[in-house]
């Protein structure tokens, strides 16, 4: 279900924009950065200036409130957005006091960060930037499948999170895999700890490596990514660093992953 309640005369074109917003996480932090009108953001969620949130730059600022009902409600919002922000309850709560709720869809494909956009900016006022943005993801999807290299068909890319999870079909991840050019070498659907045992007889030749903004200690001491099998298969393959908040939540900034895997291995 997208929307917890009805957005009567918010979103359709050419309708009235809600002139109090409330991001309840991360996730919806990006959306409402992107769509709403600043002057209309009375608060984002703590994490919207954390090197995980792509529009953490746009956030700086800004002001925040935490996920708690009452904190919300005392500001008293025409619109909340959230993914997966505030309790089981909150939106119930929400709902009581007549605040309606716009829901960001979780994406497991391509077709899913589409849909969230074109929903989600259509929620927020502006559904003709939804459309270009939309428009825009495609082009470059388009420019991406037409300057694939051959050389590149049968070479395996290795997605790796800091905490050393890795992610294989049925995912978003594995669709930016393809859509650079790479099998995965993950075949595991879901997402999973690194296949330590593989790596020791089985090297991929590209890893792309997910790192926040501050790159130094920034592998958790328990990650496998630390383990000595994992380090020498590094050093085999071509790794390619790549933002966290790339591909922290499903919108259209993985298209900037998806280049940079591109770009690794693709011949002139």
């Amino acid at each position: 279900m997208w929307l917890v309640t009805c957005l009567c005369g918010i979103g359709a074109e050419g309708a009235t924009a809600a002139s109090r917003i409330v991001s309840l996480d991360y996730c919806a932090d990006q959306f409402v950065l992107k769509f709403a009108q600043k002057d209309s953001i009375v608060g984002l969620s703590p994490d919207a200036a954390r090197d995980f949130s792509y529009m953490r730059a746009e956030a700086f600022g800004m002001p925040t409130v935490r996920p708690i009902a009452e904190d919300v409600i005392i500001v008293k919002p025409d619109l909340v957005v959230r993914s997966y922000g505030g309790n089981a309850g909150i939106v119930a709560l929400l709902k009581r006091f007549g605040v309606p709720v716009l829901q960001l869809g979780y994406a497991e494909k391509l077709a899913d960060v589409r849909q969230n956009i074109l929903h989600m900016s259509a929620g927020l006022g502006s559904a003709a930037a939804g459309r270009i943005l939309v428009e825009q993801m495609d082009e470059r999807l388009r420019i991406a499948a037409a300057t694939k290299s051959t050389n590149t068909d049968s070479l395996r890319a290795l997605y790796m999170t800091p905490g050393g999870v890795t992610s294989g079909p049925n995912t978003l991840v594995h669709e930016m895999i393809q859509a650079a050019g790479y099998l995965n070498y993950q075949a595991q659907p879901g997402w999973h700890e690194l296949p330590l045992e593989r790596l020791i007889f089985d090297s991929p030749e590209l890893v792309a490596m997910a790192y926040f903004e501050k790159q130094t200690d920034q592998v958790n001491s328990w990650s496998a990514m630390r383990h000595p099998v994992a380090r020498r298969q590094l050093q085999k393959a071509v790794v390619i660093p790549m933002q966290g908040a790339w591909t922290a939540c499903g919108g259209w900034f993985l298209m900037d992953a998806i280049e940079k895997m591109q770009a690794a291995l693709v011949s002139p």
